[in-house]
């Protein structure tokens, strides 16, 4: 095959590439958490860093006489983490403790959220081309906090914005828009 630089642009990134800055992450806690409205419209404008979600497909090495073979395991869905940035009310970090808190108090070692979809929810998170439209979104089903991360103070850290980190588990994700691919 002879480099061509017009099959490269018909064949190749004939939109320009998908840009990892357009994109929104919709968190809606469940109506079993007890939280404030300002954390919820507040979170997708200081979500700074998500993912789209991974999965996996695991093997199963059969053996026979000496020798393996691989067949195709089970799917699983690793845990998704977004990067906040974090303003001087508190908002979304409170949420998140809050829904925290919800799953396990901090004190009593007791759960309020009751039964388990009272504590779960679901997450939208959509990839935009530079044109403004919507060209990939998942949504993630029964998804929780497992972590919120401790925030880093210092004296040294003059011009900067605060962030910290949730992690969630979540039992499975589902494309919204797929784009060219079809999926069931």
């Amino acid at each position: 095959m002879a480099f061509d630089i017009n099959d490269f642009k018909q064949k190749g990134l004939r939109y320009g590439g998908a840009r990892p800055s357009l994109f929104e992450v919709i968190v809606t806690p469940p109506p079993g958490v007890a939280v404030a409205a300002a954390g919820i419209e507040k979170f997708p404008f200081v979500c700074r860093a998500a993912e789209l979600p991974e999965s996996t497909i695991g093997n199963i090495e059969i053996p026979y006489f000496g020798r393996k073979i691989k067949v195709a395991g089970e799917r699983t869905f690793a845990d998704w983490s977004v990067t906040v940035m974090n303003d001087e009310d508190f908002a979304v970090r409170t949420m998140f403790e809050a829904w925290q808190n919800a799953i396990n108090t901090i004190v009593s070692n007791v759960r309020i959220a009751n039964p388990i979809e009272d504590y779960k929810t679901l997450i939208d998170v959509t990839q935009f081309a530079k044109d403004g439209e919507a060209i990939r979104s998942y949504q993630l089903v029964g998804a929780f906090p497992t972590a919120v991360s401790g925030i880093t103070l210092g004296w040294d850290s003059a011009n900067a914005i605060e962030e910290f980190t949730v992690n969630f588990s979540y039992d499975y994700w589902i494309p919204l828009i797929i784009g060219t691919t079809v999926l069931s």
